[in-house]
């Protein structure tokens, strides 16, 4: 594969290209100084330079156009006007689209979906896009690169003790007394056995760090969205503010990245759509600056983006007509329509209430661009307005990775985190302290009885006999205007965590608001704040006092981490005693020490694979009475019909995993 001429060009060259940019806006929000103007001409100058090192004369040449623009104000910046702000981001764009040209052959400009209201007016309309960057660079802190070398180093370490010991296990050859050689052996074995532990918690460690570096914080999306505020405003002669909050929250890229296009459309349709031109705003009384603001924040286990704008609202009356008049609804049902039903009409594709098409507005597209691309994601979009006074427009999407400091917490031998802007305080409770009431436990403190629940129980794990004897640490939870408690055995501290969904094939987890992985690579539970709070409102207490039940035991096989902890998880819910083995070979050794109820069995493993061990416990008269299934992402027919001739008894398709009907097969093999 031929080495890329512009790997490194093209990250300098967006990374300077950006630097321009916020600089040239900076000078038009009235920050000119001569200190700025000559930041911007070196970061001109140095782009100049590296286009020329890589031969691309047309990058070169816009960029020494912006030096001829910007080099007269150097030493009077105060003269800088609305021309040359327009000429420089005219060959900042110029920039950007040749150095994305570099990737691959332009691709065509998509159009994007607008809403105004002019007056009485609802309109739904489209604009032309500019192309924007792919976000396929991540910056990284100079500590982030720390820690992951101290890690990288520490991995070295281990793997060089590892070799001594291999040295040591040749020399051990040469002993001539069995006894010694048997000594030097199980010496070694112990050593190795540490030393390929230690190796491997470092790796995991290192994993988890460069997942970290996935992360980018939201403000990465500011730049853009206020570049797009300033010309939508600029074009239609008004003045906007572009206000930004939330720029600390740190998110996956691709997640960031098509959050990115479809903001982009809305802060269109806020400035084009929403803000009332200088002279209207006056009249009512308004600032004759328009102001756009865009917030990122957490809810839980989803992350929301709100734009909001101080405009003029929509009016719901003139959307309901023009509905009707597109057709789109019956007039009697558009006369039953509440306020914000008719806001959500704008949702819709051909509403529009614009007299004429122009380039802005009349072609009734509608928001359901901006709808389709929240939807990629398993979001939605929320809509608020006012007359008078704006319209909000929230994109809510689920996390996929993020940032997060959490408690962990110990419960029935189960560690989970709690985000921590969840947690208000920890407390000690003796039982005597419990208040035990008709519908649910509570705790009282500071004068209020907050419901309270085993955290054991919210995970359905059985507490250990004469636990309820002992002192609770317990947790108090907020969730909006809601309070709950729940008891853990053991806090076990504070840290940052990167968040990550439950794998699709994981189904409705009970108060599980996604997973991590502690320092040895095992996956830990990040729990719900709302869903546990509502756990301990239900009153749910009793189920721990019922008497223990039989638990069949389980025997997990599987090479994947991910699927076999995901499955211990829902087995363990369910009441069953869950054991894993990481290969067949394993698994058969571990059947021949125990009798268990049920083989749960991956098919592709690297040795052995499923179908083989079901042919080996087949041919085993101690082993053939146990059924298994099979659990597996093959599902051609002849893949299910050599499952059943080797003796399976269910075959499920990871891609069609259903965590109810993996139980319900379950209890039909096994009870």
């Amino acid at each position: 594969m031929a080495k890329d001429p512009y790997q490194y060009f093209r990250f300098e060259a967006r990374e300077l290209g950006e630097t321009m940019g916020r600089g040239v806006l900076e000078l038009e929000r009235g920050g000119a100084s001569a200190e700025a103007v000559l930041r911007l001409l070196r970061a001109a100058h140095t782009l100049k330079g590296a286009a020329r090192v890589v031969k691309q004369a047309p990058i070169a040449a816009a960029a020494h156009a912006f030096e001829e623009v910007l080099a007269p104000y150097r030493e009077r910046p105060d003269g800088i006007g609305k021309a040359e702000i327009a000429a420089m981001l005219a060959r900042i764009d110029e920039i950007h689209t040749l150095v994305g040209a570099l990737d691959a052959p332009a691709t065509t400009t998509t159009a994007a979906t607008t809403m105004t209201t002019t007056g009485a007016t609802a309109v739904v309309s489209v604009a032309p896009v500019p192309a924007v960057e792919p976000l396929q660079h991540v910056r990284v802190e100079l500590a982030e690169m720390d820690a992951l070398g101290e890690d990288l180093s520490e991995v070295a370490v281990r793997l060089t003790a590892v070799r001594r010991l291999v040295e040591k296990l040749g020399r051990a050859r040469t002993l001539e007394s069995a006894a010694e050689l048997r000594a030097a052996l199980a010496a070694a074995e112990r050593e190795l056995c540490a030393g390929l532990d230690d190796a491997d918690r470092e790796m995991l460690q290192l994993r988890e760090r460069a997942g970290r570096l996935r992360l980018l914080p939201a403000e990465t999306l500011f730049a853009p969205l206020e570049r797009a505020v300033r010309d939508a405003s600029v074009a239609l002669g008004r003045t906007a503010r572009f206000h930004s909050l939330g720029g600390e929250v740190r998110l996956d890229a691709a997640v960031l990245a098509q959050m990115r296009d479809a903001l982009l459309h809305v802060v269109r349709n806020s400035v084009t759509h929403g803000l009332e031109p200088e002279a209207e705003r006056i009249a009512r009384g308004k600032p004759p600056s328009g102001t756009i603001t865009v917030e990122v924040a957490r809810r839980d286990h989803r992350i929301a983006f709100r734009c909001h704008d101080d405009g003029r609202g929509i009016d719901g009356a003139a959307v309901r007509r023009a509905a009707v008049a597109r057709g789109i609804l019956e007039p009697s049902a558009a006369e039953r329509l509440g306020p914000s039903e008719s806001v959500r009409l704008i949702l819709r594709s051909g509403v529009t209430t614009a007299p004429s098409v122009t380039e802005l507005a009349g072609r009734g597209v509608g928001l359901d661009a901006v709808q389709a691309a929240v939807a990629q994601l398993g979001g939605e979009v929320a809509i608020e307005s006012a007359p008078g006074s704006g319209t909000a427009v929230t994109l809510t999407v689920p996390v996929a990775l993020s940032s997060l400091v959490v408690l962990a917490v110990e419960a029935a031998g189960v560690t989970a985190s709690l985000p921590l802007d969840a947690v208000r305080r920890t407390v000690r409770v003796a039982e005597d302290e419990i208040v035990h009431g008709a519908e649910h436990d509570a705790l009282v403190v500071d004068g209020e009885a907050v419901p309270f629940l085993p955290l054991a129980t919210a995970l359905r794990r059985p507490l250990a006999p004469g636990r309820r004897a002992e002192p609770w640490s317990a947790v108090l939870i907020e969730a909006g205007p809601l309070r709950g408690a729940v008891g853990v055995d053991r806090l076990v501290g504070t840290s940052t965590i990167v968040l990550r969904p439950l794998p699709r094939l994981a189904g409705s987890v009970p108060a599980v608001l996604g997973a991590s992985l502690d320092a040895d690579g095992n996956p830990q539970l990040v729990l719900d704040p709302p869903a546990l709070v509502q756990a301990t409102r239900a009153g749910r207490g009793a189920i721990a006092d019922q008497p223990p039940v039989e638990r069949r035991p389980v025997l997990v096989i599987d090479d994947s981490l991910t699927t076999r902890m995901l499955e211990q998880s829902i087995l363990q819910s369910a009441g069953y005693d869950v054991e894993l083995a990481t290969s067949a070979e394993e698994g058969l050794e571990l059947a021949r020490q125990r009798r268990y109820s049920l083989f749960i069995v991956d098919v592709e493993m690297p040795g052995m694979n499923g179908f083989q061990f079901l042919d080996v416990v087949r041919g085993d008269s101690e082993l053939r009475g146990t059924p298994a299934i099979l659990v597996t992402s093959r599902n051609s027919p002849d893949d299910k019909r050599r499952g059943r001739q080797a003796g399976a008894r269910a075959y499920i398709v990871k891609s069609e995993f259903h965590q109810g009907r993996l139980l319900e097969t379950i209890r039909e093999l096994v009870g």
